[in-house]
C-alpha cells in the first residue's frame, strides 16, 4: 500500500474552540488543518483528501450536516465525527445513520476526543487499503483479452476445461493455455481466491 499523509480536519466557527483543536491535535503529533466554516472547506476539498473531519453540528451558513451531504453526494470516505451540544444529539444519531463514525458532546474530554479520531483514523485507512486493492484487481481485469475474460467468467462459474471447449468451439488445450495466462494476469495461483477477488470487484466491472 502506497503511503497516506492522513490530516484531521477541524471545521468550527468559533475561533477559540478551533485553536485549542489545533493545539490539541498538533500536541498529540496529528496533521492538522482548520476551517472556520462548511463552505471554507468545501472549497477546499478533495478527494485525495486523507484522514478524518471534525466538524461542529452547529455553524452559520452551511451547518454540519448539511457539508455531511455534500460530501456525501461527492462520495467522500473520510470519517465524520460530529461535535455537538446537548440538545443536538437527536440531530447527531441522524448523522450517523448518514455515515459519520461517531459524534461527541461538548463539553467533551480531550482524551475522549482523541480516542474517537484515533479509531477514525484507523477506519479511514482500512478503507483506502481495501479501495487501492479493488482498484488494483480492476486494472488486472482490464489487462485480459476479450477471450481471457470469457474464459475467466466460466471459470468463476464453475466450468470445467472440457465443457468450456466445447461451449467455445475451441480445443481444450487452447482453455489450458488461455487459463493459464488468466491466473498470471491476475497474480493468483488458486481458483478459490480468483473468485473472491473478481466478486470484490464485481458491481464495479460489470
Amino acid at each position: 500500500m502506497t503511503d497516506i499523509q492522513q490530516t484531521v480536519y477541524v471545521v468550527e466557527d468559533d475561533e477559540a474552540v478551533r485553536d485549542s483543536l489545533e493545539l490539541l491535535l498538533k500536541s498529540d503529533g496529528k496533521q492538522v488543518k482548520t476551517y472556520e466554516s462548511a463552505n471554507a472547506f468545501l472549497r477546499d476539498y478533495s478527494d485525495k483528501m486523507a484522514g478524518c473531519i471534525v466538524l461542529d453540528i452547529r455553524m452559520p451558513g452551511m451547518d454540519g450536516m448539511e457539508l455531511q451531504k455534500k460530501l456525501n453526494e461527492k462520495h467522500s470516505i473520510l470519517p465524520i465525527i460530529f461535535v455537538t451540544g446537548h440538545g443536538d444529539v437527536p440531530m447527531a444519531v441522524d448523522a450517523m445513520k448518514e455515515g459519520a463514525v461517531d459524534f461527541i458532546q461538548k463539553p467533551y474530554r480531550e482524551e475522549a476526543l482523541l480516542e474517537k479520531i484515533e479509531a477514525a483514523l484507523k477506519q479511514d485507512l482500512e478503507q483506502r487499503k481495501s479501495l487501492e486493492e479493488k482498484q488494483e484487481i480492476i486494472r488486472r481485469v482490464k489487462s485480459l483479452t476479450p477471450r481471457e475474460r470469457e474464459i475467466m467468467d466460466r471459470m468463476i462459474a464453475g466450468q470445467a476445461n472440457k465443457v468450456i471447449a466445447i461451449e467455445l468451439e475451441i480445443s481444450q488445450r487452447t482453455v489450458e493455455i488461455h487459463r493459464s495466462r488468466v491466473m498470471h494476469k491476475m497474480g493468483t495461483h488458486s481458483l478459490a481466491h480468483l473468485v473472491r477477488m473478481v466478486l470484490s470487484v464485481k458491481d464495479l466491472i460489470d
